[in-house]
């Protein structure tokens, strides 16, 4: 009687154990929205194309989105997003130098489960509900599937004025909990497959067409279920796209994307901080302005080699005291922008302009300041002047470059 007394408390304990075990280890996933949230997502990608099937280029891309959430309707919420994308150059180290892309805005909403509600009007972003949960709790090991769609902009190969959309099944897999640097992440495996026959031509294309899609995407995403969001994932992908004159591209590659919060600084604020720094380190020839995109600190006259992108060493030790200054903003990624004065061609300005951006956030980059992935550069030629083209002083503040801090 008593072994079978011990038995039964023994069979008892572990019953409770491993209820205590699954109560603990399941977990039911849903995003978190709360109005007024703001954050960032940067991406990069690493991929090789290949057209007919020989080897094009290498590419590394940059995306950057801001979102903000205006409202949340119950399980919805409203996003407000500005997606930028980024191919690279090199500087002469051999360094990435990413220049500020074409901007996308989109307005979308989005349920707890991660369903998404938007126009076909907008291009971005171009996978769309990946992750879906189930509204249920989740233990390791466990799967589900659901439907997605990537939607590619081919405006400009193909003439399609609104979203080329693939649609999908993903796999999911729950892979458990996981502690990185000291935060308690839920890992979480997301796989699909295309194959996408496009049979029927768009009524308004009347030249080459994308007639078959296929590839896979595997995604290992890490949860955030206190934030209730993404905290970064990876993905390994291939894409082929087969046209219905016969040709065929492919890309292939892998990416990388972490979520942040939007850190955003008070303009009235920021501007006095920035002009006292700048009056106590003795930086002249310089300017600080709140803008639609952030805080611009404006070097005028900057110097060159005659003629060239490379930078005079007293524009260095400039730079180098306006570094102190962007280093008290660790979480704004920076925007430098370049500009001439009006002289010579529109071709040769554009390119001037863009050389100079680029030498001033390389420099930025070789001090530290920020890594090539939070430094975007652009130029925009003698298109904006803010003095007369007229007078050499004018033509000296219009050849400038420009920092911003972002805040958005």
């Amino acid at each position: 009687m008593k072994n079978e007394i011990k038995r039964l408390r023994k069979c008892v304990f572990l019953f409770l154990f491993a209820s205590a075990f699954i109560s603990l280890s399941a977990e039911r996933f849903t995003f978190k929205y709360n109005e007024g949230d703001s954050y960032r997502i940067l991406s990069s990608v690493h991929e090789d194309v290949y057209f007919n099937g020989l080897f094009s280029h290498h590419a590394e891309i940059v995306n950057r989105i801001s979102v903000k959430v205006p409202s949340v309707d119950g399980d919805k919420a409203e996003h407000d997003a500005t997606f930028m994308t980024s191919e690279s150059s090199s500087d002469r180290s051999g360094r990435p130098v990413f220049t500020w892309g074409e901007e996308y805005h989109s307005l979308f909403k989005r349920d707890k489960f991660g369903k998404y509600e938007i126009g076909n009007e907008y291009f971005m972003p171009v996978v769309r509900d990946v992750p879906i949960f189930p509204d249920k709790d989740l233990q390791p090991g466990d799967t589900w599937t659901a439907a997605g769609e990537e939607a590619h902009d081919l405006r400009r190969g193909f003439d399609l004025q609104t979203p080329f959309k693939v649609p999908f099944n993903v796999q999911y897999t729950y892979a458990g909990p996981e502690t990185i640097n000291g935060k308690v992440l839920h890992k979480i495996l997301a796989k699909y497959t295309m194959n996408f026959v496009n049979r029927q031509r768009p009524v308004d294309v009347l030249s080459d067409y994308p007639f078959n899609t296929l590839g896979f995407s595997n995604q290992t995403i890490y949860w955030n279920a206190e934030n209730g969001a993404i905290e970064f994932y990876d993905e390994e992908f291939r894409i082929i796209i087969e046209t219905i004159s016969g040709n065929t591209a492919v890309f292939e590659g892998t990416a990388h994307a972490e979520v942040a919060d939007l850190v955003r600084i008070k303009p009235e604020v920021v501007v006095n901080e920035v002009q006292n720094q700048i009056k106590d380190l003795g930086i002249d020839n310089t300017q600080v302005t709140a803008t639609e995109k952030g805080i611009t600190i404006s070097i005028e006259n900057i110097q060159f080699k005659p003629d060239s992108a490379v930078l005079q060493e007293s524009e260095k030790r400039k730079l180098e005291k306006i570094a102190k200054i962007l280093a008290l903003y660790p979480d704004n990624d920076l925007l430098v922008t370049g500009h001439t004065a009006l002289a010579g061609t529109a071709a040769s300005r554009q390119q001037l302009s863009e050389e100079r951006a680029e030498a001033v956030a390389s420099y930025l980059i070789e001090l530290g300041v920020k890594d090539a992935y939070h430094i975007f550069s652009k130029g925009f030629g003698a298109e904006q002047p803010i003095a007369e083209n007229r007078t050499e002083a004018g033509r000296a503040r219009n050849r400038r470059v420009e920092i911003t801090i972002l805040n958005q």
